[in-house]
C-alpha cells in the first residue's frame, strides 16, 4: 500500500510536468498497461468510447492535447487521498479560458498511475 506522502508527491509530480509541458515526465507517472478515459478523449481523438487502453495511445493523446491547447495550465485546489488512490481537483487553462477539473487516479503497489478518469 502506499504511504499518504507517496500519493502527494505523485499528485504534485504530475502537476509540475503538466505545467512544464514536458511528455516524457507526464508519461513518466503512468502504467505501461494504462487505462484511461476522459471526454476530450471523445473530441480530440474522435474516439466515442472516451478511452484509451495503453501507454502508446497515451503518449498519442497527450501530444494532440498538447499541441491543441498551447497555453495549458493546471493550478492544484485540493489532492483528497485514499486507499491507492488521489483525486486531484484543480483549475485547468486552455486556450484562455478556465473550468474546474478533477481527476481519480488509481495506482498499484507502487506510485504509478494504472487508471484514470477525468472529469470537466
Amino acid at each position: 500500500m502506499l504511504t499518504e506522502q507517496e500519493k502527494l508527491n505523485l499528485a504534485n509530480q504530475w502537476f509540475e510536468a503538466w505545467n512544464n509541458r514536458d511528455l516524457e515526465a507526464i508519461l513518466s507517472h503512468y502504467e505501461e498497461d494504462i487505462e484511461f478515459s476522459s471526454p476530450i478523449v471523445i473530441k480530440l481523438l474522435n474516439n466515442p468510447t472516451g478511452k484509451i487502453h495503453g501507454k502508446a495511445g497515451l503518449r498519442n493523446y497527450f501530444s494532440q492535447g498538447l499541441a491543441a491547447y498551447p497555453n495549458l495550465h493546471f493550478e492544484p485546489l485540493n489532492i483528497l487521498t485514499g486507499v491507492n488512490s488521489i483525486l486531484l481537483y484543480y483549475h485547468s487553462s486552455r486556450n484562455q479560458q478556465t473550468s474546474f477539473a478533477a481527476e481519480y487516479i488509481e495506482m498499484r503497489d507502487r506510485a504509478l498511475i494504472a487508471k484514470t478518469s477525468a472529469h470537466y
